[in-house]
């Protein structure tokens, strides 16, 4: 069985919990206080997958690992083209699309008193609509998923970014591209229990 270590409302945590929903793992979660969690990550931040003898941290890094070693060829396309595009879409997420929130959700939902003037949080709150303006487009571009028409693991880190933007209280765009992607990934049954399920 594998063994999952993190909080469950981490969003990062949830990526790699989504994943095992569906991909029909089996799997169980234990809270960060393990041995094993602390070993590996001194900084107390989760995922860390064991399975078996191996351990493994980094979100993304588990998200490709899982499909690999599960050969989900269907989420982690073997094509040389499509598998570039759907890291190309799983790199944005964790390097743009995670800077531009940063400040904003420690601000708004976090209520970080480090976060909290005014004129920093205007600009990041303009900086997160900016780079979901380029997803807008891209699912314009695509018509269905982030890596083409059909869902990949790119989804997985994307989709919970895109949830933590909705459930933040700060005035956003229309983005209808955004908006049909959201509604597009809730017939998922994974996506509503660890993305759309109210937590950012």
């Amino acid at each position: 069985m594998l063994t999952v270590y993190g909080k469950e409302t981490s969003l990062n945590v949830r990526k790699v919990l989504w994943l095992c929903d569906e991909l029909a793992l089996d799997h169980r979660c234990e809270e960060p206080e393990s041995a094993t969690f602390r070993r590996v990550r001194a900084d107390n931040d989760g995922p860390v997958l064991r399975d078996g003898d191996f351990v493994l941290r980094e979100a993304n890094t588990i998200l490709r690992y899982l499909a690999s070693s599960h050969q989900a060829y269907h989420l982690y396309p073997q094509a040389l083209h499509q598998r570039a595009l759907t890291e190309q879409w799983m790199d944005w997420q964790a390097t743009e699309l995670n800077t531009s929130w940063r400040f904003a959700f420690s601000a708004l939902v976090r209520q970080s008193p480090a976060h909290q003037n005014s004129v920093l949080l205007e600009a990041a709150c303009k900086g997160w609509n900016d780079t979901m303006a380029v997803l807008n487009q891209r699912l314009i571009e695509t018509g269905y998923y982030v890596a083409g028409r059909h869902f990949t693991l790119a989804d997985i880190p994307i989709g919970l970014a895109v949830n933590r933007w909705y459930e933040t209280p700060f005035e956003k765009p229309a983005c209808p591209a955004i908006r049909r992607y959201y509604q597009r990934l809730t017939d998922r049954q994974g996506y509503v229990r660890w993305g759309r399920n109210g937590i950012p």
